[in-house]
């Protein structure tokens, strides 16, 4: 209406009036997935920062409709609205796992930290260049290299990453390799949160709760799970139920659960629903780089990947270094729940070695490191060292599992 659109231009006129103000030393602005919530590494670094920097405030970004996601006590601004430009313009550090908006300014003295949203298998900034589909979704590359031009820090949970994010952003930036702040409860949390989390989504006493959740695809307009799940229950097991988490891109969905099917993708946080989870199956996505945090069984579901690898475009071959057994067919992956060979021996090798190469930095302090570093200056030898892989201790699955061993080597 007209009268929305005067609204919008006088906040965008008050946002340049504000501008002209000084930044505002305590006042850190924070947004995950456009606005859609509380949620991922800003989410993970807002409540860390509340510990380490209390003399920091806060201000969430979210979509109209969204408030009721945020925790109780953490304050914020509806995206659009006069107090969305007054803090975008004000704030001393904007921290981000997506992009603001391309009107936003980058002013001098304001800290700019791009935590990224997951390790990259498939193709992400200017390496989607040469895949059409991609392409045309993805608007100008222009763009996209002006936003990145914004970035002060970008944060990394692999070297993996931190080499696709240099050549896919390209930028002057400073890379953090520090883990991601979102996976410090796969290490922090014990048995009590994981059985809390478990009757929160109404996983039964004794089941096998396995987590599926496939990735978007760009070539397809709607979510699709790619798989009948309740004839996977039924083939896999009796004590197996799959809890269902679509892509965040459909987390509006009105999907509803039956019989051994949860479907969790409303919950608002990932990082809970992999600790509710005893094994995980995934095609593509993301996920699977957080859960090997866990330590837990992993099957790789790839009844597409050709088609995936042509129209995406990925990093690297994951059918040749998966994190644990890959499935082809509907009936191969019930066979690896049914004879136990989904979280047998060479599943464990096989994560072993995956873990080795993805999960180096994830180790339960990475949001410390970066409040320490980004918000508080504190000098890079100041910071919490890495604890080794060996001497990490992941928290514990309902169902237990061996724990993976030496890196598989293929003959």
């Amino acid at each position: 209406t007209a009268a929305a659109a005067l609204r919008r231009v006088r906040a965008r006129l008050g946002y340049r009036w504000h501008l002209h103000r000084p930044l505002d030393e305590g006042l850190v602005v924070y947004c995950a997935y456009w606005g859609r919530g509380y949620a991922c590494n800003p989410a993970a670094l807002h409540a860390r920062a509340r510990e380490l920097a209390p003399h920091l405030r806060g201000v969430f970004l979210v979509e109209a409709g969204q408030e009721h996601t945020l925790p109780e006590g953490v304050d914020h601004a509806v995206i659009g609205s006069p107090r969305y430009w007054k803090v975008l313009a004000r704030a001393k550090y904007l921290v981000n796992n997506a992009n603001f908006a391309d009107a936003v300014v980058k002013r001098p003295g304001s800290v700019h930290l791009q935590t990224q949203h997951g390790t990259p298998l498939k193709t992400m900034g200017c390496d989607q260049s040469v895949y059409p589909v991609v392409a045309a979704q993805s608007g100008s590359f222009t763009r996209l290299l002006r936003r990145v031009d914004r970035w002060d820090h970008n944060l990394s949970a692999n070297r993996h990453s931190t080499e696709v994010w240099e050549r896919a952003f390209p930028g002057a930036y400073e890379t953090l390799e520090y883990g991601y702040p979102r996976n410090d409860l796969l290490l922090t949390a014990g048995a009590r949160e994981v059985a809390a989390v478990r009757r929160a989504l109404g996983v039964p006493e004794g089941a096998t709760a396995v987590l599926y959740a496939p990735t978007h695809r760009d070539h397809r307009t709607g979510f699709e799970p790619g798989l009948d799940l309740e004839e996977f229950c039924a083939a896999a097991g009796d004590d197996v139920v799959v809890l269902l988490r679509a892509h965040y891109f459909y987390d509006r969905g009105g999907r509803a659960g039956s019989g051994r099917v949860i479907d969790v993708t409303g919950h608002r946080s990932t990082e809970e629903v992999c600790l509710a989870a005893d094994a995980l199956v995934t095609d593509y996505s993301s996920i699977m780089f957080d859960y090997a945090v866990l330590d837990r069984p992993v099957v790789v579901y790839a009844d597409d990947w050709e088609v995936y690898r042509e129209t995406r475009g990925v990093c690297f071959d994951l059918l040749e270094t998966p994190p644990g057994p890959v499935a082809r067919t509907p009936g191969e992956l019930a066979g690896l729940f049914r004879d136990g060979a989904f979280a047998g021996p060479r599943s464990a090798a096989l994560r072993a070695a995956f873990r080795e190469r993805f999960c180096a930095f994830d180790d339960g302090r990475a949001a410390e490191r970066v409040v320490r570093r980004v918000f508080l200056g504190e000098p890079e030898e100041a910071l919490p060292p890495v604890v080794p892989l060996a001497a990490r201790t992941p928290a514990p699955a309902a169902v237990p599992f061996p724990r993976s061993a030496a890196p598989f080597v293929r003959s």
